[in-house]
């Protein structure tokens, strides 16, 4: 009998989960912002319809368009939209910041319609920046048709990992953080003044949410991407149909809070190094942090790797190579500084004498 319950209990081990918990989701994923280490995943690369958190897209291109603060004249493609919206009407004069904010608070389709055609010209041309730009982040599972997310007509597709890289290349972007966690905007256009409020619950509901997007069609379900930072730690969340989004994402939050810390493993500011190849003053120009569980710190090695060549020379000289057991995490250039020694009155008057 004892036998046995040895065997189960290494089985349990063996192929138990890194925590466990009721994931409302069909799948989903928690990133770490600063490293893109995936910290939870559960079906990560199922492709599914993904609803409103379209619109981290659509957002991310208006900000990178530098027209920010442009006036845009709202014309008859808001028209043909439907389902949530900010009800601007063709002829309003609105900034492309305050549609963005529109477009992320408010999830207003109409608003990420004006956006693709102020942008693109057309829907169709905006359309394909949006798959351009998804190609360049590295969301290899993703199409994009409309700016919006409406699946009705066409339909977006993408995974969860897809979303979280979306996410947290867009987090990057420092309007993109300051919009996504703003909870209320007001604007007046002259004819009409808007009030919006952030449909992310999480920005009221939990300490730690620092933004993110989310979205609802009958078809795709409850999908919802966002952001949180607790001690160092940023993470974003990307769950696609999920029946309880912001609750299922604070106990994700929570348990990898938990269970993982950032970790600095190189900082610039304390940076030292001794070698009989470097003969100036060593520095680096990047500190590297990296999210790990206790028991994972000595997976970690850091190797200084400097060619005897380069002991008499300013610049870089060398390379700090970051490694989590045998995978390459991060490559970091080392720099010399070589300062040129000043001449005593002593040395200037003996060479004075030498020369002549």
């Amino acid at each position: 009998m004892k036998k046995c319950i040895f065997i189960l209990s290494i089985l349990l081990f063996l192929f138990s989960p890194l925590f466990v918990f009721a994931d409302t989701a069909r799948s989903s994923i928690v990133m770490d912002i600063d490293s893109g280490r995936v910290l939870y995943s559960n079906r990560p690369d199922e492709v599914r319809l993904i609803a409103s958190i379209t619109k981290i897209m659509t957002a991310v291109l208006a900000i990178e368009s530098g027209k920010l603060d442009q006036e845009v004249t709202v014309g008859e493609e808001v028209l043909k939209m439907y389902g949530t919206s900010i009800y601007i009407m063709p002829g309003e004069k609105m900034s492309l910041r305050d549609l963005v904010y529109g477009l992320l608070l408010r999830s207003g389709n109409d608003a990420a319609m004006v956006i693709a055609t102020y942008l693109g010209g057309t829907e169709e041309k905006f359309v394909a920046m949006m798959n351009e730009k998804a190609k360049m982040i590295g969301m290899k599972n993703t199409t994009f048709q409309n700016p919006h997310g409406l699946d009705e007509e066409t339909e977006n597709l993408s995974t969860a990992r897809d979303m979280a890289l979306l996410s947290r290349y867009a987090y990057q972007l420092k309007e993109y953080r300051t919009i996504s966690k703003t909870y209320q905007h007001s604007v007046s256009t002259g004819e009409k003044t808007y009030l919006w409020y952030n449909r992310n619950k999480l920005l009221k509901t939990y300490e730690y949410a620092t933004g993110g997007k989310n979205g609802y069609t009958p078809r795709a379900g409850k999908t919802l991407v966002t952001t949180a930072e607790k001690d160092g730690l940023r993470l974003t969340a990307v769950s696609l149909k999920d029946g309880n989004p912001f609750e299922n994402h604070e106990e994700l939050y929570e348990k990898i809070f938990e269970k993982y810390h950032a970790y600095k493993i190189v900082d610039a500011k304390t940076f030292k190094l001794s070698s009989p190849f470097i003969e100036g003053t060593a520095y680096i120009k990047q500190s590297y942090s990296y999210p790990l569980q206790e028991n994972e710190k000595k997976k970690i090695h850091v190797v200084a790797k400097i060619p005897k060549e380069n002991k008499n020379t300013t610049g870089k000289v060398g390379m700090i190579e970051i490694k989590f057991e045998d995978a390459l995490l991060k490559e970091i250039p080392i720099y010399q500084e070589i300062k040129e020694k000043k001449e005593s009155f002593w040395e200037k008057l003996k060479h004075f004498f030498t020369k002549s």
